[in-house]
């Protein structure tokens, strides 16, 4: 179904995945099962594709990880779709629009899924992660990647406060078990991450 493939489901969640624009972001549907119900984590690119998925899909609302322009592309099509697009206060300037703004560490619903927000800025201020209660899964956008943290020298980014974003918001957090999907590229397991934090402070990136 126009390249979306399964990444990982349980019997209560589905988690689809697919690739769109130029700079290949990933795009994540988390839908539950018992409702039909879904989200989406970045409508970035190839709005009319995108909307399809969503159609098909279930799709009810969108939550932006942060606002840069790869991350954005489909937003004002799927507001024109009557999807609801969330975003932190932080980075919602960054958006062309949005509906609603989401906090830190409080639970958005979809269906009987519980997601987790944690506010982890550094490669924007108000870059956001949504963990999937009941599940090892852990949507990082571009906070976290396979081999480092995300680019800190974008404006608004700082490179001490991605890093302790990560330690603190998400290694001291989340055990080693911990799937990570990224805003670009492949997924990866905290525990593959996690020792290497020294050796990113002391690379500087």
């Amino acid at each position: 179904m126009e390249n979306v493939e399964i990444v990982w489901a349980n019997e209560a969640v589905e988690v689809h995945r697919f690739v769109v624009g130029p700079v290949a972001n990933n795009v994540y549907v988390v839908r539950c099962r018992r409702s039909g119900i879904a989200t989406l984590i970045d409508a970035a690119n190839e709005h009319e594709r995108l909307l399809t998925i969503s159609t098909r899909l279930g799709v009810q609302s969108v939550l932006e990880t942060h606002g840069h322009w790869d991350h954005i592309q489909a937003v004002e099509a799927v507001r024109e779709a009557g999807i609801e697009v969330w975003v932190r206060n932080e980075d919602a300037s960054l958006l062309p629009s949005y509906d609603h703004l989401l906090g830190d560490d409080e639970i958005f619903t979809v269906g009987d899924l519980r997601l987790r927000t944690l506010h982890t800025p550094g490669h924007t201020p108000g870059s956001i992660c949504f963990a999937l209660e009941g599940t090892p899964l852990l949507f990082t956008g571009d906070t976290l990647f396979p081999g480092g943290p995300g680019n800190a020298t974008f404006d608004g980014g700082d490179f001490g406060t991605i890093i302790r974003s990560i330690e603190e918001r998400i290694f001291r957090t989340y055990g080693g078990d911990t799937i990570i999907y990224p805003g670009h590229g492949d997924s990866t397991l905290l525990a593959s991450e996690s020792p290497h934090l020294d050796e990113w402070v002391a690379r500087g990136w």
